[in-house]
């Protein structure tokens, strides 16, 4: 959500709510100190919400018109992704990742895994992560996020990194965005290895620290255009808490990466208040 414009304290915006949602224009108002802040969620759509707040704001009738046609192209498409380069790129490493392990099998998981393994005597054998780091093997750190072992895994987290990355990168930047990566992504990796855990991936870690960071912003700075539903909130901590009971074994949800999770969950808790503690500094 995006910040447009204050309307007048008390005003009856139904008429334009209504109107705007007809345009297709989803928007959200909540009530501030100043009178009641209009967002816009697609900040693309500001000027078409602009214009119908203005003949509002001159009490002249809201007809229902045909929104305007827009053309989707290759090219637009492409400028759009260009926005947000970072959550874009792990969208597709995952993907790509997933792919290849169609093709590769074996030999590209244990090539990502954390640390290497292999077979000796029949058995599984894993390798030391400082032994694997001063061998210059330092990727693995990160790899194992974009390892994905089934396409619902897959899905749930490509589609919660493509919602908070998004506003993470276009409110506050591509470089934070990838430091967000870079330090959930590790920061849940080494969680989870520390409890003996060798063989495990996916992004659920830095999308932990996505939920909670995007929360703590909407939380401490409202106008800083972050926002995330109060009940997905309850949901995925939900979710969390029902993964680490016994409970979730015994319906086939036992293989989770429990220690990834809350791991990841607190640092994006501490980048949050990172964040928005200098927003609310430099007020």
């Amino acid at each position: 959500m995006h910040p447009v414009m204050l309307l007048p304290d008390h005003a009856d915006t139904s008429e334009l709510r209504q109107a705007l949602w007809r345009h297709r224009i989803g928007h959200r108002i909540t009530d501030e100190a100043e009178g009641q802040l209009l967002w816009v969620a697609d900040p693309r759509q500001r000027d078409e919400l602009q214009a119908i707040v203005a003949r509002w704001t001159r009490g002249e009738p809201l007809v229902l018109q045909q929104p305007a046609k827009r053309t989707h192209s290759m090219s637009t498409s492409l400028a759009s992704l260009k926005k947000v380069p970072v959550t874009a790129m792990m969208v597709v490493i995952s993907l790509a990742v997933f792919a290849l392990i169609e093709v590769f099998g074996d030999q590209l998981i244990v090539a990502l895994t954390i640390v290497p393994i292999g077979i000796a005597g029949g058995e599984l054998v894993f390798g030391n992560l400082t032994q694997t780091l001063s061998s210059g093997q330092v990727w693995r750190l990160l790899s194992p996020a974009f390892l994905h072992f089934g396409l619902m895994h897959l899905i749930f987290n490509l589609m919660w990194v493509w919602y908070f990355g998004r506003q993470i990168e276009t409110l506050q930047g591509s470089r934070t965005m990838l430091l967000m990566l870079l330090v959930a992504g590790v920061g849940a990796n080494l969680a989870q290895y520390v409890t003996g855990t060798v063989l495990f991936g996916g992004m659920s870690g830095v999308v932990y620290a996505l939920l909670a960071h995007v929360w703590l912003m909407s939380r401490r700075v409202p106008q800083s255009g972050f926002f995330v539903p109060q009940m997905l909130v309850v949901f995925m901590l939900g979710w969390m808490v029902f993964t680490m009971t016994d409970m979730a074994g015994s319906v086939g949800f036992g293989n989770v990466a429990n220690e990834a999770h809350l791991g990841g969950l607190l640092v994006g808790l501490a980048t949050g208040w990172y964040y928005s503690s200098r927003r609310l500094k430099n007020r």
